[in-house]
């Protein structure tokens, strides 16, 4: 038996200090890993449930310039919050962590909880955020279990553990010297190596440690894309553009702007122009057309004004394309002149 727990204990040795090898020379240079701060690592940590990276670090320098301290956060109007979250979607997180900010300031003059548990008690932090700033801002040995943990865990034991069990063979791994490095380091695994489809098995810094080595049989499929065509009217005039604001009780995105929706025109007619876009499991066609909304429950507002309110990531997407459409179309007429 101790010789059994002696070779476990040398194992996971092993593991840690490979894992962190490597990530120590090939982390991804991310503006949040610039230091430990624990409001920089709780803005990103909320903004990176359910998002990619990738789609992550633009919104994250712009949050942190327009609220630079919790503080900042606290004083802002909700609707200057969801404007600098716009595009980031899942908005309930940009009023959770408004909330939280509100309570730390006023609750704790600005002190920020130092544990996992205290993390728990504000709006919107859950187990596995209270455990990631924790552990990355303040070195509490606690481990953290996202999908990428789990999917690492997985396949280095060849077991599709669960609940508690998952959470506590993640604790056994944990690094208790460096846990914001090692938790770190295990969602980076996961994200870069460690993927859900074809992982890359011999890149990888604890192959010879991994049960799996290669995909775990799910016995489940992944769920088929819905299609669905919706139409939205770009109602522009004398510098102004017509949107409309989603109730404030609706379930999704409340009290954000969009523009109007509208039924499909006349199979004759012709959009200004298509944008795809995509929400959790449906793909959008997304036809724009240039004409009345036929509704008086929107507001005209200045074309200048818009890019402050708190829009929809699709409605943001529209309006990027008809500022590409109207330059392209000034040039066009610019080059006919030119050219006469």
């Amino acid at each position: 038996m101790r010789t059994a727990q002696a070779r476990s204990k040398r194992s996971t040795a092993n593991f840690q200090r490979r894992l962190l090898a490597w990530y120590d020379a090939n982390a991804r240079d991310l503006p949040w890993r610039k230091d430990r701060d624990p409001y920089r690592v709780w803005v990103s940590e909320i903004m990176l449930q359910q998002t990619r990276v990738a789609a992550v670090i633009e919104h994250y320098r712009g949050f942190l310039r327009r609220f630079p301290t919790v503080q900042e956060l606290a004083r802002a109007r909700e609707s200057s919050v969801l404007a600098a979250w716009s595009g980031l979607g899942y908005y309930r997180r940009a009023r959770m962590l408004h909330a939280a900010a509100k309570q730390i300031v006023r609750q704790f003059a600005g002190k920020f909880p130092q544990t996992a548990e205290e993390w728990r008690d504000l709006p919107g932090i859950g187990r596995y955020t209270a455990a990631a700033i924790a552990s990355i801002a303040f070195g509490e040995p606690i481990a953290v279990v996202d999908g990428n943990v789990e999917r690492v865990v997985h396949r280095l034991t060849g077991k599709r553990l669960a609940g508690e069990q998952l959470w506590t063979r993640s604790g056994e791994l944990l690094d208790p010297e460096r846990p914001g490095d090692f938790n770190q380091a295990m969602m980076e695994l996961g994200a870069t190596l460690c993927t859900p489809r074809s992982p890359a098995c011999l890149a990888c810094p604890v192959i010879t440690l991994c049960t799996t080595r290669g995909e775990l049989p799910t016995g489940s499929q992944v769920p088929r894309q819905k299609k669905r065509e919706i139409h939205y009217a770009l109602d522009l005039h004398d510098g102004r553009v017509f949107m409309v604001q989603r109730p404030r009780n609706a379930s999704l995105m409340a009290g954000m702007w969009e523009l109007p929706e509208i039924p499909a025109p006349g199979e004759h007619a012709d959009p200004v122009f298509t944008v795809r876009h995509s929400i959790t499991v449906t793909d959008y066609t997304v036809r724009v057309w240039q004409r009345p909304a036929a509704t008086t429950l929107g507001r005209w507002i200045s074309v200048k004004r818009v890019r402050k309110l708190a829009l929809t990531g699709l409605a943001q997407k529209i309006l990027r394309r008809a500022d590409q459409s109207d330059a392209t179309a000034s040039e066009s007429r610019a080059h006919s002149v030119h050219l006469k």
